[in-house]
C-alpha cells in the first residue's frame, strides 16, 4: 500500500513541475561552444556571440574560466558591485536570447569566498573562459514586462 502512494504522489509531483513551454528535443538543440581569452568582457562577447549567431531560444550549459575583474549585481539592489583581484567562475547561468539574456554569475576569490548575482559587463576575463551555450529553433525568448513585476521577465513562444 505504502509503494502505491509513494507512486501516486511521484506521478502527481511529475505533472505539477511541468513547464509552460514544452519542446521535442529531438534534433532541434545546438550546442556552441566558445572560448574568450585574457581581457575579454565575460557579458559583452556572450551577448556578441548570440548576436552573431542569430539565437532566439538559448540556455548556459557550463562555464569555467577566472576574472581579474567584476561587475555582478547582488539580489534586491539597483547597482552592481565591483571589484578587482584573481577570481574563479564557478558557475555561470542563465537563458540568452538575441532578444535579451537573464545571467547571473558565482565567483570564488583565493581563499573560497563566493559570492553571486546578475552578470553585468565589466566582468574581465583573466585565463580564459570556456562556455557552453545550447539554443534551439522551436522557441523564442523575449524580455517584456507582463505585470507580475517592474521588469522585463521571460516571455517563451513556441515556434511551429
Amino acid at each position: 500500500m505504502n509503494k502505491i502512494i509513494l507512486f501516486l504522489f511521484l506521478i502527481i509531483h511529475i505533472n505539477a513541475c511541468k513547464t509552460t513551454a514544452k519542446m521535442n528535443t529531438s534534433n532541434s538543440i545546438t550546442s556552441h561552444a566558445i572560448r574568450l581569452k585574457p581581457g575579454d568582457d565575460l557579458r559583452e562577447k556572450i551577448e556578441n556571440y548570440i548576436l552573431q549567431n542569430n539565437i532566439n531560444a538559448g540556455w548556459v550549459v557550463t562555464c569555467a574560466g577566472s576574472l581579474t575583474d567584476y561587475n555582478i549585481r547582488f539580489a534586491n539592489q539597483e547597482k552592481g558591485s565591483t571589484g578587482k583581484g584573481h577570481f574563479e567562475i564557478v558557475n555561470l547561468t542563465g537563458t540568452t536570447s538575441k532578444n535579451g539574456s537573464h545571467l547571473h554569475i558565482s565567483i570564488s576569490d583565493s581563499i573560497g569566498k563566493t559570492i553571486g548575482g546578475h552578470l553585468l559587463k565589466g566582468c574581465i576575463v583573466y585565463t580564459t573562459a570556456e562556455i557552453i551555450i545550447q539554443s534551439t529553433t522551436d522557441l523564442n525568448f523575449k524580455r517584456e514586462k507582463d505585470g507580475s513585476t517592474p521588469w522585463d521577465e521571460l516571455q517563451i513562444e513556441k515556434i511551429k
